[in-house]
């Protein structure tokens, strides 16, 4: 778009909108890692309950994957995709591409537990009932089915 002989050159909408994205500093996603040596062929995503019903969790689980914890929360690497179909119970959080929340805290939970071989994943069913066990929640399969 140009403007009358002698003003320059006047700028679009869309111009000033992608100048002023270009300004802000893009805020970088705080992403749990794959320990070396492991490798994650499925990808990986996370599930993050408070850090009370994480020591009642790991004794229900047949195999644990990598766990992360801080004050707040333990995390289980789950593989990519293991909320389809699947209502994680409350106070349990799902995070795709086992990205955490921006909480303000910029350090990333601890590994506690890394198995065995070179998979880092928690088998994500497995981890849900006992989830579901541990809040009371019937699971999603299990509830009436409501017309």
């Amino acid at each position: 778009m140009t403007g009358a002989p002698g003003t320059g050159t006047l700028l679009s909408l869309d111009s000033l909108v992608r100048l002023q994205r270009g300004r802000q500093p893009r805020a970088v996603p705080r992403r749990l890692p794959v320990p070396d040596g492991m490798t994650a062929p499925m990808g990986c995503d996370a599930v993050a309950v408070p850090a009370r019903l994480g020591p009642l969790v790991l004794p229900r689980l047949p195999r644990v994957g990598c766990v992360y914890a801080d004050e707040a929360h333990w995390w289980w690497l789950v593989p990519s995709d293991s909320d389809y179909a699947l209502e994680w119970p409350a106070p349990a959080r799902y995070a795709t591409g086992a990205v955490l929340p921006d909480a303000g805290a910029p350090a990333l939970p601890g590994l506690i537990h890394r198995p065995d071989g070179t998979l880092p994943y928690t088998p994500p069913i497995p981890l849900y009932l006992a989830l579901c066990r541990l809040t009371g929640t019937a699971p999603a399969w299990s509830r009436p089915v409501i017309a």
